[in-house]
């Protein structure tokens, strides 16, 4: 059976969850978040939770290797799932190798990568408008919401590079109403 996996992209504000929850529902698919992942192998207490944990009390970054072994057991738990969508994962081009590496043992692979793209001026609109119904701090404050839009960008650029090589890269027009974006995202899956 093909998995449908998805890497879902875009910068903070762009809708990812939003449109995840219906890429989940329409397609049957697992969301694997790593911040989810990381949490729930900690409280777990499995070994590498526990790992993962030293390391953050330690003031230290999760190794890669320690992530992709992770989504790995997820992937491994899950095995009549149709697919995943990896939200947040991969975020360097070293990621996106382990993932591949990983998903290649298990005789699946990346379907697409979809990359939600919106005008930098709509993402701080979106951001300061979530900030002020949510409480998020991080969504309240413009200079911190336009440094992590920069930031994002910065960092995901080699990236999109990495899966356009591949011939998977989707770039999805973000701009519009939730269900013109989703309407884009399926056009993109099934195109």
């Amino acid at each position: 059976m093909n998995k449908t996996n998805i890497v879902l992209f875009g910068p903070p504000g762009a809708g990812k969850g939003t449109q995840s929850k219906f890429l989940m529902d329409r397609y049957g698919l697992q969301h694997l978040s790593t911040g989810d992942l990381l949490r729930a192998e900690i409280q777990a207490e499995t070994p590498l939770g526990k790992q993962a944990q030293e390391l953050m009390s330690a003031g230290e970054l999760v190794p890669d290797e320690v992530v992709v072994g992770m989504i790995r057991n997820r992937v491994v738990e899950e095995p009549r799932a149709k697919g995943f969508i990896f939200d947040g994962f991969p975020r360097t081009r070293a990621q996106a190798e382990a993932l591949d590496t990983m998903l290649e043992k298990l005789g699946s692979g990346i379907t697409v990568m979809l990359s939600l793209e919106v005008e930098q001026e709509e993402l701080v609109k979106r951001l300061l408008g979530r900030g002020a119904t949510s409480g998020r701090p991080d969504d309240r404050n413009e200079e911190v919401v336009r440094k992590r839009i920069g930031e994002y960008e910065a960092k995901t650029a080699p990236l999109k590079d990495y899966y356009k090589a591949q011939g998977k890269l989707r770039r999805i027009d973000g701009m519009g109403s939730i269900d013109h974006i989703t309407d884009r995202l399926v056009a993109a899956i099934e195109g």
